[in-house]
């Protein structure tokens, strides 16, 4: 099959792009608004975009009601600074419940149970117990029309690492994160890692096998298909 993209509506063009670019990384974005509000939200359109100095962006939709910019962005607008926390699988209902869209007035950190953790160098917390978080001032704001969507480039000034992942070198011990990823609407744990070349009778075990599931649902299941999903990645329904 070969789709023409100028023949996508936003929500379809959704669709394809989060099941197409896979694994995503998720980062963890914790604000607050001018008034002091603090704001928790995953936002899995999100990569490094440069190295000296370290730069990071995050890309991010209205509400969605597809018109309403999300408290995150206009936080980051108004004051110009956020973090990015890297989350853990011991995390990954607080991860997926920061989707739900709160009400502006609400301090996430407290609806979602979560601890604020100083920052050094920005006034937004970070998240008690996320093992990275990047401390990021803004450097740019790429707006992304026709839609209310921005692309948000952020500078790097300190990275808080757990010591035990800090390895000699310089290195982070990947191995001992427990991360999380975005697969479409759902997550992954990443809790393999290989080099390359594989045995060849593995990586034809591998091609025909579907991924297992975490949660007990049939292997076809997708938040996609429910009424709670929504193409702005935001969640609705209950919290």
């Amino acid at each position: 099959m070969i789709i023409d993209t100028a023949d996508l509506d936003a929500k379809s063009s959704y669709k394809l792009l989060i099941g197409s670019v896979l694994p995503r990384a998720i980062a963890w974005v914790s604000s607050r608004s001018a008034q002091g509000v603090g704001n928790i939200a995953p936002v899995s359109f999100f990569t490094v975009v440069g190295r000296l100095p370290p730069v990071v962006s995050i890309s991010l939709q209205p509400r969605s009601d597809e018109v309403t910019l999300k408290d995150t962005f206009v936080n980051i607008r108004d004051t110009g600074e956020f973090v990015v926390n890297m989350a853990s699988i011991g995390q990954a209902h607080e991860v997926h419940r920061s989707a739900f869209e709160f009400d502006t007035e609400v301090d996430e950190f407290e609806a979602l149970g979560l601890k604020k953790a100083d920052s050094e160098v920005v006034s937004a917390p970070r998240i008690a117990g996320a093992p990275i978080a990047l401390e990021c001032v803004v450097d740019r704001i790429i707006p992304m029309p026709p839609l209310p969507d921005h692309v948000v480039w952020g500078r790097v000034e300190r990275i808080h690492i757990r010591d035990d992942l800090y390895l000699p070198g310089g290195r982070v011990d990947v191995g001992a994160l427990g991360v999380i990823g975005r697969l479409a609407a759902e997550y992954s744990l990443v809790d393999n890692i290989f080099t390359t070349p594989l045995p060849d009778e593995l990586v034809e075990r591998l091609l025909v096998t579907r991924s297992a599931r975490l949660d007990e649902r049939p292997s076809d299941y997708s938040p996609i298909d429910t009424a709670d999903w929504s193409p702005s990645g935001s969640t609705t329904g209950s919290k």
